[in-house]
Protein backbone atom coordinates (compact mmCIF):
# COMPACT_ATOMS: atom_id res chain seq x y z
CA UNK A 1 0.00 0.00 0.00
CA UNK A 2 3.29 2.33 0.78
CA UNK A 3 3.84 2.45 -2.84
CA UNK A 4 1.39 3.29 -4.07
CA UNK A 5 0.62 5.93 -1.86
CA UNK A 6 3.91 7.43 -2.92
CA UNK A 7 2.72 6.62 -6.58
CA UNK A 8 -0.60 9.00 -6.10
CA UNK A 9 1.34 11.54 -4.21
CA UNK A 10 4.03 11.70 -7.03
CA UNK A 11 1.05 12.05 -9.42
CA UNK A 12 -0.59 14.81 -7.71
CA UNK A 13 -3.42 12.61 -6.38
CA UNK A 14 -5.22 14.40 -3.10
CA UNK A 15 -5.12 12.00 -0.16
CA UNK A 16 -8.69 11.63 -0.36
CA UNK A 17 -8.69 10.48 -3.66
CA UNK A 18 -5.74 8.04 -3.02
CA UNK A 19 -7.44 6.41 0.16
CA UNK A 20 -10.90 6.35 -1.89
CA UNK A 21 -8.90 4.15 -4.10
CA UNK A 22 -7.07 1.87 -2.54
CA UNK A 23 -9.98 1.30 0.03
CA UNK A 24 -8.03 2.94 3.34
CA UNK A 25 -9.43 5.54 5.68
CA UNK A 26 -8.91 8.95 4.03
CA UNK A 27 -6.85 10.02 7.51
CA UNK A 28 -4.15 7.22 7.02
CA UNK A 29 -3.31 8.48 3.93
CA UNK A 30 -2.95 11.99 4.97
CA UNK A 31 -0.98 10.85 7.54
CA UNK A 32 1.41 9.20 5.15
CA UNK A 33 1.20 12.27 2.31
CA UNK A 34 2.35 14.36 5.62
CA UNK A 35 5.60 12.36 6.28
CA UNK A 36 6.32 12.37 3.10
CA UNK A 37 6.74 15.47 3.22
CA UNK A 38 8.34 15.89 6.59
CA UNK A 39 11.10 13.03 4.46
CA UNK A 40 11.17 15.66 1.50
CA UNK A 41 12.24 18.29 3.84
CA UNK A 42 14.27 16.46 5.49
CA UNK A 43 16.46 15.69 2.78
CA UNK A 44 16.27 18.67 1.00
CA UNK A 45 18.06 20.37 4.04
CA UNK A 46 20.92 17.88 3.36
CA UNK A 47 21.90 20.10 0.77
CA UNK A 48 21.00 23.23 1.72
CA UNK A 49 24.57 24.70 2.27
CA UNK A 50 24.84 24.37 -1.69
CA UNK A 51 25.94 27.47 -3.14
CA UNK A 52 24.49 28.41 -6.26
CA UNK A 53 27.14 30.03 -8.97
CA UNK A 54 27.31 31.86 -11.86
CA UNK A 55 23.74 33.24 -13.51
CA UNK A 56 21.07 32.53 -10.60
CA UNK A 57 17.75 34.28 -10.49
CA UNK A 58 15.80 35.73 -7.53
CA UNK A 59 12.46 37.08 -6.73
CA UNK A 60 9.84 36.89 -3.45
CA UNK A 61 6.44 36.28 -3.94
CA UNK A 62 3.52 35.64 -1.69
CA UNK A 63 1.15 32.69 -1.46
CA UNK A 64 -2.23 32.65 0.82
CA UNK A 65 -3.84 35.34 2.39
CA UNK A 66 -7.38 37.00 2.08
CA UNK A 67 -6.96 39.09 -0.80
CA UNK A 68 -4.06 39.93 -3.52
CA UNK A 69 -1.36 42.64 -2.76
CA UNK A 70 1.45 44.30 -4.49
CA UNK A 71 4.78 44.00 -3.01
CA UNK A 72 4.32 44.14 0.41
CA UNK A 73 1.30 46.23 0.35
CA UNK A 74 -1.95 44.46 0.98
CA UNK A 75 0.01 41.17 1.88
CA UNK A 76 -1.87 40.85 4.80
CA UNK A 77 -2.13 36.98 5.92
CA UNK A 78 0.10 36.10 3.19
CA UNK A 79 3.31 33.79 3.85
CA UNK A 80 6.25 35.57 2.26
CA UNK A 81 8.66 33.01 0.38
CA UNK A 82 12.28 34.41 -1.29
CA UNK A 83 13.22 32.30 -3.91
CA UNK A 84 16.72 31.60 -6.16
CA UNK A 85 17.19 29.84 -9.01
CA UNK A 86 20.63 28.98 -10.84
CA UNK A 87 19.90 28.72 -14.01
CA UNK A 88 20.29 25.08 -15.51
CA UNK A 89 20.44 24.12 -11.76
CA UNK A 90 18.00 23.95 -8.94
CA UNK A 91 15.63 26.34 -7.24
CA UNK A 92 15.92 26.89 -3.48
CA UNK A 93 12.89 28.39 -1.75
CA UNK A 94 12.26 29.78 2.21
CA UNK A 95 9.70 31.25 4.03
CA UNK A 96 10.48 34.63 5.30
CA UNK A 97 9.37 37.17 7.33
CA UNK A 98 9.15 39.83 4.89
CA UNK A 99 10.68 41.07 1.89
CA UNK A 100 12.84 43.76 3.25
CA UNK A 101 16.65 44.05 2.26
CA UNK A 102 17.94 42.94 6.11
CA UNK A 103 15.76 39.66 6.03
CA UNK A 104 16.89 39.31 2.41
CA UNK A 105 20.43 39.76 1.85
CA UNK A 106 21.57 37.36 4.73
CA UNK A 107 19.98 34.44 2.29
CA UNK A 108 21.44 35.67 -0.85
CA UNK A 109 25.10 36.12 0.25
CA UNK A 110 24.45 32.67 2.16
CA UNK A 111 23.14 30.72 -0.71
CA UNK A 112 25.50 32.61 -3.78
CA UNK A 113 28.79 32.55 -4.77
CA UNK A 114 30.51 36.03 -4.96
CA UNK A 115 30.72 37.04 -8.27
CA UNK A 116 27.79 35.39 -9.43
CA UNK A 117 25.80 37.30 -12.18
CA UNK A 118 22.24 37.98 -9.66
CA UNK A 119 19.12 38.68 -12.16
CA UNK A 120 16.13 40.67 -10.59
CA UNK A 121 13.20 42.40 -10.61
CA UNK A 122 13.52 46.41 -9.58
CA UNK A 123 11.48 45.70 -6.26
CA UNK A 124 13.71 48.15 -4.19
CA UNK A 125 14.67 45.45 -1.76
CA UNK A 126 17.09 44.40 -4.46
CA UNK A 127 19.25 47.74 -4.51
CA UNK A 128 21.78 46.41 -2.09
CA UNK A 129 22.76 44.18 -4.78
CA UNK A 130 24.25 47.28 -7.11
CA UNK A 131 26.62 47.78 -4.31
CA UNK A 132 27.87 44.07 -3.15
CA UNK A 133 30.28 41.27 -4.09
CA UNK A 134 27.31 40.41 -6.86
CA UNK A 135 27.57 41.27 -9.95
CA UNK A 136 23.53 43.01 -10.50
CA UNK A 137 21.42 42.81 -13.63
CA UNK A 138 17.92 44.18 -13.17
CA UNK A 139 14.83 43.78 -15.42
CA UNK A 140 11.88 46.40 -15.11
CA UNK A 141 8.75 44.63 -15.38
CA UNK A 142 6.75 47.93 -16.11
CA UNK A 143 8.42 48.40 -19.51
CA UNK A 144 9.38 44.41 -20.52
CA UNK A 145 9.65 41.03 -18.91
CA UNK A 146 12.57 40.15 -21.04
CA UNK A 147 15.75 41.48 -23.02
CA UNK A 148 18.18 38.59 -24.36
CA UNK A 149 19.48 36.93 -20.63
CA UNK A 150 18.33 39.60 -19.01
CA UNK A 151 14.76 38.28 -17.16
CA UNK A 152 13.63 36.07 -13.93
CA UNK A 153 11.34 33.68 -16.09
CA UNK A 154 12.91 30.49 -14.46
CA UNK A 155 12.13 31.64 -10.62
CA UNK A 156 8.89 32.97 -11.89
CA UNK A 157 8.15 29.42 -13.96
CA UNK A 158 8.81 28.25 -10.50
CA UNK A 159 6.06 30.40 -8.46
CA UNK A 160 3.69 28.90 -11.50
CA UNK A 161 4.12 25.56 -10.81
CA UNK A 162 4.43 25.91 -7.41
CA UNK A 163 0.89 27.49 -6.73
CA UNK A 164 -0.99 25.23 -9.64
CA UNK A 165 0.51 22.35 -7.23
CA UNK A 166 -0.45 24.36 -4.14
CA UNK A 167 -3.98 25.94 -5.91
CA UNK A 168 -5.84 21.97 -5.52
CA UNK A 169 -5.63 21.81 -1.46
CA UNK A 170 -7.97 25.27 -1.11
CA UNK A 171 -6.21 26.47 1.89
CA UNK A 172 -3.27 25.27 3.89
CA UNK A 173 -2.48 25.59 7.34
CA UNK A 174 0.27 28.40 7.97
CA UNK A 175 2.62 26.19 10.38
CA UNK A 176 2.54 23.41 7.97
CA UNK A 177 3.10 25.60 4.60
CA UNK A 178 6.65 25.16 4.43
CA UNK A 179 6.39 21.54 4.34
CA UNK A 180 4.12 22.05 1.27
CA UNK A 181 6.73 24.27 -0.46
CA UNK A 182 9.68 21.85 -0.05
CA UNK A 183 7.26 19.63 -1.46
CA UNK A 184 7.04 21.79 -4.94
CA UNK A 185 10.49 22.76 -4.66
CA UNK A 186 10.88 18.46 -5.37
CA UNK A 187 8.86 18.56 -7.87
CA UNK A 188 10.39 21.47 -9.84
CA UNK A 189 14.17 19.89 -9.10
CA UNK A 190 13.45 16.46 -9.85
CA UNK A 191 12.63 16.46 -13.07
CA UNK A 192 9.87 13.83 -14.09
CA UNK A 193 7.26 11.85 -12.28
CA UNK A 194 9.96 8.73 -12.87
CA UNK A 195 12.85 10.13 -11.55
CA UNK A 196 10.21 11.85 -8.38
CA UNK A 197 9.23 8.36 -7.90
CA UNK A 198 12.40 6.60 -8.03
CA UNK A 199 14.06 9.03 -5.61
CA UNK A 200 10.96 9.15 -3.10
CA UNK A 201 10.62 5.40 -2.85
CA UNK A 202 14.74 5.42 -2.19
CA UNK A 203 14.50 7.83 0.52
CA UNK A 204 11.52 6.10 2.18
CA UNK A 205 13.16 3.05 2.00
CA UNK A 206 10.11 1.23 -0.36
Amino acid sequence: MQSRLVEFFVLEVTARSAADVLGIQPNTAALFYRKLRGLIADQLARVEHEVFEGAVELDESYFGGVRKGKRGRGAAGKVVVFGLLKRGGRVYAKVVDNAKTTTLMPVIQRKIAPDSWVYTDSFGSYDALDVSQFRHVRINHSAEFARGHNHINGIENFWNQAKRVLRKYNGIPRESFPLFLKECEFRFNYGTHKQQLKTLKEWAGI
